[in-house]
């Protein structure tokens, strides 16, 4: 009798110890599996961890917006092409935005890697997924767009307040622009991509977005996002300006005295009148420098507008974010194709 009731005591004592170590298993799992679910810009759902330490950005205009976000701690990792601001350059590279190294990425262990439609590739994505390493990719098509990207990279991060008080200021200068410029007539613009073939922009680019930001719309019509034309087409079209972007890209820029040395483009009334911008190279990266290109373009194109505005009310010069410093970026190789990817850049 008394072995029957030791035996029951220790049985009770074994199942007791076994339902007490399962419990917190199983409830500690959920307890501490405290991943968010999100959606990225292409509708894909994902896991990501509640503390984000780790990122790896394959974007010069990712890499930039979070300079932009003050969260480059984070930043573990980026491309061959992140130069801007100058800090970035120094971060361990991953190889070019479309063909990154996937054991390098995977080496530096991210928590989150950030990827934009414009110049990376479905490839890319789906290689980091098959070895477990979240995916967030942005796709920003006009300046508004970049605005909600901007917000959404910084909620991904579980930085909302970050984004937000970013995204305001950014918001403001735009609406000091748009202010200044609501009475003034669209100015027509030859927007250079490329000299050589001589390329420019279509109606749907969010750099013709933000062009029409800035007081002005392209002078070619077309539905295509990377139109080639002739210098006799520009002849025919006669743009009130011409604008270039600063680029170190061999033939893919141009100032008045080369433009003037140049037959038929010193023939152009745009060229005889001096009206030939180059402007910031963050004229063509959805990214928060965007901000500044359009500002520039905006007091280029109309500075009859911004005549009276005193120092302190110049966007483009005082209210600059301190994170990015001013500067060019390498050119953009041309082999890249018809999509333009340089819209990252």
């Amino acid at each position: 009798m008394r072995y029957e009731w030791h035996r029951r005591i220790l049985m009770i004592a074994i199942v007791g110890a076994l339902i007490a170590s399962a419990v917190p298993r199983v409830f500690g799992a959920q307890d501490t599996d405290t991943r968010r679910t999100v959606t990225d810009e292409v509708g894909r759902e994902m896991k990501v961890p509640a503390e984000v330490k780790r990122i790896v950005s394959l974007a010069p205009n990712l890499t930039e917006t979070i300079y932009a976000l003050g969260l480059e701690d984070r930043l573990v990792g980026d491309t061959d092409w992140c130069d801007t601001p100058a800090a970035a350059k120094s971060k361990p590279h991953v190889g070019g935005p479309q063909n990154p190294s996937i054991e390098a990425i995977v080496a530096l262990q991210p928590d989150l890697v950030l990827a934009t439609t414009s110049i990376n590739t479905i490839a890319t994505a789906d290689a980091l997924n098959r070895v477990g390493i979240v995916v967030y990719t942005s796709d920003p098509q006009t300046v508004r767009g970049m605005l909600d990207s901007t917000s959404h990279v910084a909620d991904v991060m579980g930085a909302p307040l970050e984004g937000a008080e970013l995204v305001g200021r950014l918001q403001q200068r735009l609406d000091a622009v748009h202010a200044a410029l609501s009475e003034r007539p669209m100015v027509h613009v030859l927007f250079v991509v490329g000299l050589q073939p001589l390329q420019t922009i279509g109606q749907d680019t969010f750099i013709a977005d933000a062009l029409r930001w800035a007081g002005a719309e392209s002078v070619l019509l077309s539905k295509q996002k990377w139109p080639h034309l002739s210098i006799e087409e520009v002849v025919r079209l006669q743009p009130d300006y011409i604008v270039f972007t600063d680029d170190h890209s061999p033939g893919a820029s141009a100032d008045l005295a080369d433009l003037r040395a140049r037959p038929v483009w010193r023939d152009l009334d745009a060229v005889e009148q001096g009206h030939v911008v180059n402007v910031s190279e963050e004229a063509i990266r959805p990214s928060p420098g965007l901000v500044d290109a359009i500002e520039q373009l905006a007091h280029e194109l109309h500075p009859e507008a911004f005549a009276g505005m005193s120092e302190n009310g110049n966007a483009k010069f005082e209210t600059r974010n301190s994170k990015i410093e001013t500067g060019v970026i390498a050119g953009i190789p041309s082999e890249i194709g018809e999509e333009c990817s340089q819209c990252a850049r």
